[in-house]
């Protein structure tokens, strides 16, 4: 689906979403008597950068500025994090964690947010952006990942063919919406033959947890089986050791 098209099965009653600087989104969107969605989001399958990364972030910041509490609606087709000289000297990572930090700070203020990925977004561009989310949702076309797996062969040093083997009965070792919904990472994969409207409805119903719950989604999923169980553990020895 284009933006366009999923901007319109979203919002029937029409929205003021529109580009601004760097390929970032702003705007809301309409809903019949359940109030207004804040949208922000990359669009075009750029890189994210420290320039929209810092829009974006500015772009939340003003929605938790506002009045009131609307939904933040994320909406992203990003490729990559820009791998530039420039980006990682004036500190990537840094920028990322600000972006990552207002999304966090919105849902503490009360703001329900949602994720909707659909096109692809990698590295740094899904953690600091769709990861963030507390509802992280996805369209078909829509590419997650962290590292491709000859990425991930240069990094661990291990075979290619052996990762790719692994990946196949280990989802945390393989990119893709299917193995992303197996480890807890995206929660709901949506129907693009179906209104948007509706499964943005029906997300918004639920309550957003502030707290980190991927690791027991993975689990009951069965595609990440020691995560829980660790987290466990370490909170119950902190908790002895206090």
């Amino acid at each position: 689906m284009t933006l366009d098209e999923i901007l319109k099965s979203l919002f029937p009653g029409g929205h003021t979403v529109q580009r601004s600087s760097f390929n970032t989104l702003s705007g809301m969107g309409r809903r019949d008597a359940d109030g207004d969605v804040a949208v922000v989001g990359i669009a075009d399958g750029v890189p994210i950068g420290i320039d929209n990364a810092l829009v974006l972030a500015g772009h939340v910041l003003s929605i938790i500025e506002g009045d009131g509490t609307p939904p933040i609606l994320i909406l992203i087709d990003a490729s990559i994090q820009n791998m530039t000289r420039r980006d990682e000297l004036l500190g990537l990572n840094e920028y990322f964690g600000h972006l990552n930090k207002t999304l966090k700070l919105a849902a503490l203020r009360g703001h329900r947010t949602v994720a909707l990925l659909y096109g692809p977004a990698a590295g740094g561009a899904l953690i600091a952006a769709a990861l963030a989310a507390q509802t992280f949702v996805t369209l078909p076309g829509g590419e997650p990942s962290v590292m491709d797996l000859p990425s991930m062969a240069r990094v661990t040093k291990l075979e290619l063919g052996q990762l790719q083997q692994m990946a196949k009965t280990t989802p945390i070792f393989a990119p893709g919406i299917e193995n992303y919904f197996l480890t807890g990472a995206v929660t709901e994969r949506w129907d693009a033959e179906k209104p948007l409207a509706g499964q943005l409805a029906a997300v918004l119903r639920q309550p957003g947890n502030v707290g980190d719950r991927r690791d027991e989604i993975g689990f009951a999923r069965k595609g990440r089986l020691m995560a829980a169980s660790i987290a466990q553990r370490v909170v119950a020895e902190a908790a002895r050791a206090e």
